[in-house]
């Protein structure tokens, strides 16, 4: 059956923003929303049980406590509530998922953010945003946050979009903010490029994100130690093709 269960009964929230990230394409959603939760220190508020999630347990960072894999997290000073999830949510469960989220705790929202993946054109591109929203006045907080608005039509499909028509069906004001980001690989790079050029304008608070540019650091020199070793390898090939056609 879908739930809620709430670990914290005294949290007073005024007028809060829902982020929510789930795994996707360069699990940038993911990323982001992790991030938040530990920089800001968020606190555990809620479990989220509904049908067609991954029946498993998960552990955190520094601790053996066993968690369910999607949570709600908390900051009442920032007016702020993060939906997380360690799993990718598969498409039978889009619908109960939503539906438990908004039909629960909608009328706690002022406005909800949804984070989206689609494949980065090239590397450069890794980290562009587009924004969509339900309302005009959401619509004009994207721009004057810096936001480049979305042009022509198109489809927010997977668990974001579920979630996005439950806020419209629940009135509750939403946008999504799409990510350019590689397909591939965990984009830590974009993570950071979202943060600082698109979700701090919009929440109005700072994040510290010294700690993504450490992570997309260290997956360049890793991708740049891979390309080096498959040069070698290629031409250690070549020159061992070359030998063999010398005493054929």
């Amino acid at each position: 059956m879908a739930r809620i269960e709430h670990q914290l009964d005294d949290v007073a929230l005024d007028s809060p923003t829902l982020i929510e990230g789930f795994p996707g394409v360069g699990l940038v959603g993911k990323i982001i929303v992790d991030h938040l939760i530990e920089q800001l220190e968020m606190t555990h508020y809620a479990n989220v049980h509904c049908e067609g999630i991954p029946p498993v347990a998960t552990y955190q960072p520094d601790s053996s406590e066993l968690v369910t894999p999607v949570r709600l997290y908390v900051d009442s000073d920032r007016e702020l509530i993060a939906l997380q999830s360690d799993v990718p949510i598969p498409p039978n469960a889009f619908g109960s998922l939503s539906q438990c989220v908004l039909s629960d705790v909608a009328e706690e929202f002022e406005r909800a953010v949804f984070l989206a993946g689609a494949p980065a054109e090239s590397e450069t591109s890794s980290g562009e945003v587009i924004g969509i929203a339900t309302t005009d006045r959401l619509e004009t907080a994207l721009t004057d946050a810096g936001i480049t608005l979305a042009e022509g039509s198109g489809v927010v499909g997977g668990v974001t979009g579920a979630l996005v028509a439950e806020c419209y069906r629940e009135d509750v004001p939403a946008a999504v903010l799409i990510v350019r980001s590689n397909p591939y690989i965990p984009d830590p790079g974009a993570a950071h490029s979202v943060i600082e050029d698109a979700l701090e304008p919009l929440v109005e608070f700072d994040i510290d994100t010294q700690k993504l540019l450490e992570q997309a650091e260290e997956i360049q020199q890793q991708k740049k130690q891979i390309a080096e070793q498959l040069q070698q390898y290629q031409q250690q090939e070549e020159q061992q093709a070359q030998t063999a056609g010398m005493y054929q």
